[in-house]
């Protein structure tokens, strides 16, 4: 299992939200590039990056900062926010990011993602965001109407490299992850799994890794605010996901 540390970007700056409201963002790091230089000397392996002026615009929006910290090489880069077509999933494969996360673009247009998957194999992520049972796109702004494991069934067999599943409810509020939606939804999709929102520490790794059946994979969980705010010892964390990889 990877443990994904998040920089969200507002404004060129490291941010974390409540719930994916914007006007919650509280700033932590003024320099992006030398925060993903602190996760890499913490030991984190790979860094979960989000555009999220991008998520609401419909485009990037804070591309400096993202190939600020691309272009130092600390860390292989997860991104998501704004991109929504095939030209700007190819400039940032080109830029050196590892994986490109599509999230509306995915749920307005699966033609993209299976087209995506085949130009870039093992490069796509797609993002379910859930909010009151139901996936929500735009920055979270706007509610669609399928549940997560709905919409998951259009990727199945798409060539997909994992969904990133996140709990709307508990992003940002260090209280617990939706540990038992997240398991059910690699489960019904078998298709790796990245838990989002919520995370407190090593217990949730231990919710997650005890709440499987062996039929299911959890790649990953992201960790934001609590990590941040150094609410949970990070070698512990980071020894446990290694065990259970």
């Amino acid at each position: 299992m990877i443990l994904f540390p998040a920089i969200d970007l507002k404004d060129g700056r490291c941010v974390r939200l409540e719930r994916g409201m914007m006007e919650s963002a509280t700033v932590f790091n003024e320099d992006p590039a030398a925060q993903a230089e602190i996760f890499r000397a913490q030991g984190f392996k790979y860094l979960h990056l989000v555009d999220l002026d991008g998520a609401f615009a419909g485009k990037p929006v804070n591309a400096e900062a993202v190939l600020s910290i691309v272009s130092s090489g600390s860390l292989p880069v997860q991104l998501g926010g704004g991109i929504r077509n095939m030209e700007r999933i190819a400039f940032w494969v080109d830029k050196g990011v590892e994986r490109v996360i599509l999230g509306t673009a995915a749920i307005e247009n699966p033609q993209l993602v299976a087209d995506a998957c085949r130009e870039f194999p093992g490069k796509i992520v797609v993002a379910l965001d859930e909010r009151g049972g139901r996936v929500a796109i735009r920055g979270w702004s706007e509610l669609h109407g399928e549940t997560a494991q709905q919409a998951a069934e259009r990727f199945r067999d798409t060539g997909v490299a994992a969904l990133l599943h996140t709990c709307v409810e508990q992003d940002g509020m260090m209280d617990g992850m939706n540990v038992e939606a997240s398991v059910k939804l690699a489960q019904t999709s078998r298709l790796p799994v990245i838990v989002s929102g919520g995370f407190k520490g090593a217990k949730d790794i231990r919710r997650i890794a005890d709440g499987r059946s062996g039929n299911e994979k959890i790649e990953g969980v992201i960790a934001g605010r609590s990590l941040y705010e150094k609410r949970f010892n990070v070698g512990e964390a980071l020894a446990l996901c290694e065990r259970l990889r």
